[in-house]
């Protein structure tokens, strides 16, 4: 089963065979300089000539399953006029394991949407998919976040990431709604900023991965897992906080 015979890749002058694997199957490829992630996307919706309806975004390192693929095929031809867009639930592997726990999983991210009715928040980091118009519903299956690369790798983007976040704290130019009882999404907004960010820099780190790692039973990932909820639960939180303090000091 073919999900879509429009495929759009957009590189950003990427100097590996990027460009001739996109090509080889099939993919439309165009090209702009990378400033982060929700520009990148919004210049690709104002841009591009997007052949149908309905569009479905995906990272490089990321894969829809067949049961996802099926659903969605089943799901659209049908779906009311006043539904814009599905949440679908993202589901990690580290090193080759499926991150379950933690509070990791189901994280349920607005990935598939009509076209014209939604774009990405200007956010440096921890960007979300909004819509503008209509209502949204979830889809059962989930799609597959995988990335392939070394540890040492992963270590270097998480430090990138930790810069784009203590610039995106900075600036604080957000538009997903903030509610305590809202969607998963708005309700992880509302801790972020009203909870997690007015604890004392450093000992949130700390307890953000003991909630993790002891409460939500991130220890049940084995030693994969330990790696994953250390590295990105606290090292990378307190990396931020670092970072935030060097920006004061």
């Amino acid at each position: 089963m073919n999900l879509s015979d429009d495929v759009i890749v957009v590189d950003s002058y990427s100097t590996d065979k990027t460009l001739d694997i996109a090509k080889k199957y099939g993919a439309r490829v165009m090209q702009h300089e990378f400033k982060n992630q929700a520009t990148q996307f919004n210049w690709a919706l104002d841009n591009i000539e997007i052949k149908h309806e309905w569009i479905l975004r995906l990272d490089a390192d990321e894969v829809i399953t067949k049961e996802l693929e099926k659903e969605i095929v089943e799901t659209l031809p049908r779906v009311a006029d006043d539904i814009s867009g599905f949440y679908i639930k993202r589901k990690v592997y580290f090193m080759g394991r499926w991150i379950k726990h933690g509070a990791y999983y189901p994280t349920w991210i607005l990935r598939l949407f009509r076209k014209g009715r939604a774009r990405s928040e200007e956010r440096e980091m921890d960007e979300h998919i909004i819509l503008l118009q209509g209502k949204p519903a979830n889809l059962k299956n989930d799609f597959i976040d995988e990335n392939l690369n070394k540890l040492s790798w992963w270590i270097d983007r998480y430090n990138k990431y930790s810069t784009r976040e203590v610039s995106a704290l900075l600036i604080h130019n957000e538009s997903v709604s903030e509610k305590l009882d809202g969607s998963q999404t708005e309700r992880k907004r509302w801790l972020k900023n009203n909870f997690y960010y007015r604890t004392p820099k450093f000992l949130r780190a700390f307890l953000y991965f003991v909630y993790r790692y002891f409460i939500r039973l991130g220890f049940l990932d084995g030693r994969e897992g330990l790696m994953f909820h250390f590295l990105q639960g606290f090292w990378y939180r307190f990396l931020i906080d670092a970072k935030m303090y060097e920006q004061e000091k």
